[in-house]
């Protein structure tokens, strides 16, 4: 498993329970979370830091990726997505949008590699018909 992939999976984990928890984004209080997440889970040195840009960019941005994954997912509200599929569209999502050296092709085979291992087999369309639709936004 290369390097991006453990720290997106990484970043997948600490949004999950930041979500389900409803943690704040201020940026000093999260950095402190995440450093604390990353040292109870022994997380692999080598993944922290694309991890914690991750996860800065997509508490810094997160109102802007809600409102592009809510327009490209007809009928389903951020907010009642389940909590995995939600953090791996927003992963995938702020790479597209902000990701510089991410092309958005990669970021959806990440979004649905990561997704085949944490979520539920339904939502591997799902996500990728979001993002799919998000691509075509670019």
């Amino acid at each position: 498993m290369g390097l991006r992939r453990k720290s997106r999976e990484l970043a997948l984990q600490f949004l999950y329970g930041h979500d389900v928890q409803e943690g704040s984004c201020g940026e000093e209080e999260l950095l402190s979370r995440v450093n604390e997440f990353c040292i109870s889970f022994q997380a692999d040195a080598k993944s922290i830091p694309y991890a914690e840009q991750l996860i800065a960019g997509i508490c810094q941005h997160r109102k802007e990726i809600d409102s592009l994954l809510s327009r490209s997912s007809h009928n389903w509200r951020v907010e009642r997505m389940a909590a995995v599929d939600r953090n791996i569209l927003r992963i995938a999502a702020y790479e597209m949008q902000y990701g510089e050296d991410v092309p958005s092709t990669v970021a959806i085979n990440e979004a649905l590699e990561i997704a085949k291992r944490y979520a539920e087999p339904d939502s591997v369309g799902f996500i990728n018909g979001i993002l799919d639709g998000l691509k075509g936004k670019d």
